[in-house]
């Protein structure tokens, strides 16, 4: 909300001192976020003053069309001569007032002006327009008219009223309040100790039997609706500067007069209005639900096909505007014409100033993506006893402005509805601050709200119209707390309950991210949603069941619907954007939560705010939830060892994530089991399944490997992009979650090498597990040093695989003997299982 000072003063006598600077401090500290004080017209300097055109002569032989004026600016350039002036724009004919700089004078952004030769001509100042002037758009995109009756030569700086602070306020969704003048206002003056002129305090007549009709079918939708009526508007009306360029400071451009005047009261009372053509509307005004697939033109011409939610407002013919949103086209206000007959246009309006349902508006504003200066009211809360006065103040100035007459019929349909009261203990504040305010200061600041207070411990609060935000004792406290000052709260710690601290799963999590960031990984966290599209680049097939999404009903991106069942289409898409950036050396790595729906929907209940929710309601709210495990995935591109004088290089391949996958399996002390598979996005030759043993049963976590050619093309990745993740519950179920300190021996270890041929379809994962059963407790550990394939010296389909044995006993120091027959054991059982023989 852009809130300029000078028209705060209107309704604050602030010192004439303050600046807006002083006014945001004060703001801040009763709980407004004012994110800036624009200061309009700094570095502006004069003189800028009005002037008259007296001729216009077209220069020829230019690429675009060039004029060279003559025009009056009295007695401003010192000697009363017609200044000549060269100028581009043609929306300004002779006779025409219009805003000139003359020499000397400085515009925004520093641009001085002078005298100088321009297109054979001098151009001694310059005919400005809005956006020279930094008035903002006026819709016009040409020089500036102003109004016949404007004096020559009068100051422009004042005439338009440049120079001013504006403040911009960046209000909450409880705050509706201050999405006006008026709301901001009263806070000012709360913060200053200030009287407020309320500008919704103004005389309105009583309704009668002679206003519009309008007839309200959805009262739960809309509990309030003023109609007035004026005619003989004169079409040629403008609306004057002043109401102008307060609708530009605020950030809103000029149309009509009847629509600035409108958005105006808007602007000013928070009350959203809507006028339409008298002549176009047939018949009774309606509210009612949307039938549907019923349709309306709204006034930025999209015909749009209407939601049985969706509330609009109706003639005899149908929808003439959707509720709260935008109106219809076919009631628009039109704009002046000049024609033979005269100057044709609205003359005769009937004005909506409405009270609509918070919900309803904002789930039509959404479902048909048309975000308003209306609906942004309406779904924060809009005062519904303003409507009469904001219809009234509407009525008034069209009145003052166009010359119209205002009808004597008032329509005015209302719900029954009973103000909100909340019973407040007097020293709830105290309690929830730890700070002593007292009954006097509680019941102060409540009434400095707007708010009638009643009784002496127990006090009887009766909340303001416009604070909808109001409802429980813990709203009124706060409002105590944030007026008494946030800054004037003590800082004490809170003591924290002993022998608490992280649980195993946190502990497991940090340990797996310092362990990759260790091995040389940066991590990189990203949003969970996706797009279901991802999973066709990723190459999973049709019935996977990382397919089955749960959809978002209010998305932050249309593109991206759902929440993410994968950790590598967020990874893979912060690689990719980082080797497009010149990073072609990456090792990336995320810990995540990713989403799966249950097989049974559940609706979720709504749990109480007034106390603790019970455990059976935890618990039915936790069914409801999506399962919800957590991964962990690294992709790496590029180099994984740099060159140097050290000697060469080495790119990242499919081991290194694999080596990845058992630096997070060794954290959670789980035994990670490595074979070949094909899954999804991984190259089918280059993809390792990763398994656990769970009760004696396995259970895959995960794959790593290098990702398939097709994938890389899909989703515009570096060549030979490795990639693994894992299922990390599944791995701290699988493990040993005490903690190991590293075993040093006392004794020596005993080293035996073994090469084994086997058929080349048998995995190396395999004659593993065969060797470490056969070898016994004494195996301490066992690693793959050498694959070597040789038809001649090996025979057709087989390979040799190295491994070096390590043996130690706990208690002795082994001997040769003890060694041998734990290694022949080993080789014996893997020859049994898989057809290993000793290589000669």
């Amino acid at each position: 909300m852009r809130v300029p000072l000078s028209w705060l003063r209107e309704y604050v006598d602030l010192p004439a001192t303050e600046t807006g600077r002083d006014v945001q401090a004060k703001l801040i500290s009763a709980g407004l976020e004012v994110e800036t004080v624009e200061q309009l017209g700094a570095d502006l300097k004069g003189p800028l003053v009005v002037g008259q055109v007296l001729t216009i002569e077209e220069l020829e032989g230019f690429k675009k069309p060039i004029r060279f004026c003559t025009v009056d600016v009295g007695q401003a350039n010192g000697t009363g001569e017609p200044q000549e002036i060269v100028c581009g724009a043609r929306n300004f004919a002779v006779g025409d007032k219009v805003v000139v700089v003359l020499p000397g004078a400085t515009l925004p952004g520093g641009f001085s002006i002078s005298a100088r030769k321009t297109y054979g001509k001098t151009s001694h100042g310059m005919i400005c327009s809005s956006d020279e002037l930094g008035m903002g758009d006026d819709g016009t995109h040409g020089i500036i008219v102003l109004p016949p009756e404007t004096e020559v030569g009068k100051d422009a700086i004042e005439l338009l009223e440049l120079v001013d602070e504006v403040l911009d306020i960046a209000v909450t969704a409880n705050r509706g309040d201050c999405l006006s003048i008026r709301g901001v206002a009263r806070e000012t003056a709360i913060a200053y100790g200030l009287p407020l002129r309320d500008p919704a305090l103004i005389d309105v007549p009583a309704p009668n039997a002679f206003g519009y009709p309008v007839q309200v079918s959805e009262p739960f939708g809309c509990d309030r609706f003023t109609a007035r009526t004026v005619t003989g508007l004169r079409p040629e009306a403008r609306s004057p500067i002043w109401l102008q360029r307060r609708l530009q400071k605020v950030g809103m451009r000029p149309i009509s007069l009847a629509v600035d005047v409108t958005n105006y009261v808007m602007m000013e009372l928070g009350q959203p209005l809507h006028a339409y053509d008298r002549t176009l509307v047939q018949g009774t005004i309606g509210v009612r639900r949307a039938e549907e697939g019923e349709k309306l033109v709204t006034l930025d011409g999209v015909e749009r096909t209407l939601h049985a939610e969706d509330l609009v407002i109706t003639d005899e013919r149908g929808p003439i505007g959707l509720a709260g949103v935008m109106g219809g086209a076919h009631t628009e206000i039109a704009d002046h014409e000049v024609t033979e007959d005269g100057v044709n246009g609205t003359t005769d309006v009937v004005i909506e100033a409405a009270h609509f349902d918070a919900v309803s508006i904002a789930r039509t504003a959404r479902r048909h993506k048309l975000l308003s200066e209306a609906s942004r009211r309406f779904e924060r809360g809009v005062d519904p006893q303003a409507a009469a006065a904001a219809a009234q103040r509407t009525v008034d100035l069209l009145v003052l402005l166009a010359g119209g007459t205002a009808e004597a019929g008032v329509t005015e349909v209302i719900a029954p509805s009973a103000p909100h009261t909340i019973t407040l203990p007097a020293d709830h504040p105290d309690k929830v601050a730890g700070v002593h305010y007292g009954r006097e200061t509680v019941v102060r600041r409540l009434q400095q709200v707007g708010c009638d207070v009643y009784g002496q411990d127990e006090l009887i609060v009766t909340v303001p119209s416009w604070r909808p935000d109001l409802v429980d004792p813990n709203d009124l406290a706060e409002e105590v707390i944030r007026l008494e000052g946030y800054e004037n709260l003590p800082s004490t710690l809170p003591k924290l309950p002993s022998g608490r601290g992280l649980t195993h799963r946190q502990r497991l999590h940090r340990r797996v991210g310092r362990a990759l960031a260790g091995a040389g990984y940066v991590e990189a966290p990203n949003y969970p949603f996706v797009s279901e599209q991802v999973f066709d680049q990723l190459g999973l097939d049709s019935d996977d069941p990382a397919r089955r999404v749960v959809k978002l009903v209010n998305p932050l991106s249309d593109e991206e619907p759902a929440l993410r069942t994968t950790l590598l289409p967020g990874l893979l898409g912060a690689l990719r954007r980082n080797a497009g950036r010149g990073s072609h050396d990456l090792a990336l790595f995320e810990t995540g939560l990713v989403f799966h729906p249950r097989e049974e929907q559940r609706v979720a209940a709504h749990l109480p705010v007034d106390r603790r929710p019970s455990d059976e309601e935890i618990a039915a709210l936790n069914a409801a939830l999506p399962e919800q495990p957590r991964h962990v995935a690294v992709v790496l591109a590029g180099a994984r060892e740099q060159s140097g004088w050290w000697g060469k290089g080495r790119p990242a391949d499919w081991a290194d994530a694999v080596e990845a996958a058992r630096a997070v399996a060794r954290e959670a002390g789980a035994e990670l089991v490595v074979r070949k598979g094909q899954y999804g996005p991984w190259h089918p030759g280059r993809c390792a399944e990763l398994l656990v043993v769970v009760d004696g049963t396995e259970r895959v976590v995960g794959h790593a490997g290098e990702l398939h050619p097709r994938v890389l093309k899909a989703l515009g990745l570096p060549e030979r992009t490795c990639a693994a993740e894992l299922n990390l519950d599944a791995l701290e179920a699988a493990g040993d979650g005490t903690p190991r300190a590293p075993r040093i021996s006392t004794f020596p270890v005993a080293t035996q090498d073994v090469a084994l041929v086997v058929d080349q379809f048998v995995p190396h994962a395999d004659v593993e597990a065969a060797l470490r059963e056969g070898a016994g407790e004494l195996l301490e550990s066992i690693r793959l040093f050498d694959v070597y394939e040789n038809a001649e010296q090996l025979g057709d389909g087989k390979k040799s695989l190295a491994y070096a044995l390590r043996f130690r006993a706990a208690d002795r120091t082994l001997t040769v003997d003890e060694a041998s027959a734990a290694r022949d054991s080993a080789v014996a059982l893997a020859g049994e299982r898989t057809g290993a023989v000793l290589r000669g």
